[in-house]
C-alpha cells in the first residue's frame, strides 16, 4: 500500500525578502490544514482531493500567495483567478478561468470536474457555475490588498519609463546587450499541491491569480493541462509555477511526466531536466512539484526562487531558495 504524499508549493519568481516568512507561514499552515484529510490516523486511506482541495484553499486565503485574495492586478486593477483540478485514476479535470469576486477558484474547478460535461469553463460561464453550485459573489475589489495594487503601480511605473517589465535582456559573450526574451514571473506566488493517497489516487490542483499587469482576458498556464498541471496514476503528478507564456509554450508538465515515463528518470532528475530546458530554450524561468507514481518527490525551479514544503516521518520540510532546507516537528493546531 502505498505511503500518502502531499508535496505544495507557493510559486515561484523574483520573490523578495520581505515576503519569506510569510510564505513560510503559509505553506506550514496549508500542510496542516489537509494532512489530516490525507493521512487520517484511524485506519482509513484518506482522500488525496479533499486533501488537495483543502492545501489550495487555505493558500487562497493568505495575502503572501498570488491566488484568491491577495491576487495579482491586471491593467484595469481587477483580479481575474484560474485554476485547474485533476485526478490520476479516470484523468476527469476541471478548470477554471476569468473568474472574479469569488474566493475559491480550486473549489469552482472540483465541481466542474465532479460534473463530467465539460472540462475548461470560462470568463461568465465559470462565473455562472461558481454562483450556482455554492459560491459566494463577493464584493468588487473585496479580492484586492494594498500589495496588489502597489505592484500594479511599480508595474505602471516601469512602463512609463520606457522599460517592459515582462522581458528582461540577455548577456552576449561579448559583453553587447543581447535580445530580449521572457523573464521571470516577479510575482512568483502562484500555489499548487500534488497528492497521492494510500489507494495510490494522484491529485493535483493548481490556482493563480496570474502575472501583475496582464491585459483583461489573458490566460495563463494554471488552467491548461500539460503546462500547469496534469496527474496520471501510472506516471505521476505536476504542478508548476512561474512565467506562464513560458510554461505553457513549453508544456512543462507534461514534459516532465515523459521524461519520467520513457527516459526512466526519477521525479528530481526528470524536474530538474525540463526545468533546465526550458529556461535554455526560451529564457523564462519556473518550476515544478512531482510526486512519482511510487510516492518519490522532485522539486525544481529555474526562478531565484521557489515557496515549497512538504510532510513525512512526522516532520515538514521546506525551503525557498536553492538547496536549503528547513525542517519542523509536525504538529496540527489545536
Amino acid at each position: 500500500m502505498p505511503r500518502p504524499v502531499l508535496l505544495i508549493h507557493g510559486g515561484a519568481g523574483d520573490i523578495p525578502d520581505s515576503r519569506i516568512a510569510g510564505k513560510f507561514v503559509g505553506i506550514k499552515q496549508a500542510l496542516r490544514s489537509a494532512w489530516g484529510l490525507l493521512n487520517p490516523g484511524d485506519g482509513s486511506a484518506g482522500n488525496a482531493l479533499d486533501a488537495v482541495e483543502a492545501a489550495v484553499k487555505s493558500m487562497e486565503l493568505d495575502e503572501s500567495f498570488n491566488a484568491g485574495y491577495g491576487a495579482c492586478l491586471n491593467t484595469s486593477g481587477q483580479v481575474e483567478l484560474e485554476a485547474s483540478l485533476m485526478e490520476g485514476r479516470d484523468l476527469r479535470a476541471g478548470c477554471i478561468t476569468l473568474l472574479r469576486d469569488v474566493m475559491h477558484p480550486i473549489t469552482v474547478a472540483r465541481r466542474l470536474m465532479e460534473k463530467q460535461r465539460h472540462t475548461f469553463l470560462g470568463g461568465d460561464a465559470a462565473q455562472e457555475l461558481a454562483l450556482a453550485t455554492g459560491s459566494k459573489r463577493l464584493p468588487p475589489g473585496a479580492l484586492v490588498t494594498e500589495g496588489a495594487r502597489y505592484t500594479l503601480k511599480e508595474f505602471q511605473q516601469q512602463v512609463a519609463e520606457g522599460k517592459d517589465p515582462f522581458f528582461a535582456r540577455t548577456e552576449m559573450a561579448d559583453d553587447k546587450q543581447g535580445a530580449p526574451k521572457p523573464s521571470t514571473d516577479p510575482s512568483g506566488e502562484t500555489v499548487g499541491a500534488v497528492a497521492m493517497d494510500a489507494t495510490g489516487q494522484i491529485v493535483v490542483g493548481t490556482s493563480t491569480g496570474g502575472i501583475t499587469g496582464k491585459w483583461p482576458g489573458r490566460i495563463g498556464d494554471t488552467p491548461i493541462l500539460g503546462s500547469g498541471t496534469y496527474a496520471d496514476n501510472y506516471r505521476g503528478g505536476v504542478s508548476t509555477t512561474g512565467h506562464g507564456e513560458t510554461l505553457m509554450r513549453y508544456n512543462l508538465a507534461q514534459r516532465i511526466l515523459a521524461a519520467m515515463e520513457y527516459k526512466g528518470l526519477s521525479a528530481q532528475e526528470a524536474a530538474d531536466k525540463e526545468c533546465r530546458e526550458m529556461t535554455k530554450r526560451l529564457g523564462g524561468t519556473g518550476g515544478a512539484i512531482v510526486v512519482g507514481h511510487s510516492g518519490d518527490l522532485g522539486i525544481s525551479f529555474t526562478s531565484r526562487r521557489m515557496a515549497w514544503g512538504y510532510v513525512q516521518d512526522g516532520t515538514i520540510f521546506y525551503g525557498i531558495e536553492g538547496q536549503v532546507v528547513h525542517q519542523e516537528p509536525f504538529t496540527v493546531p489545536t
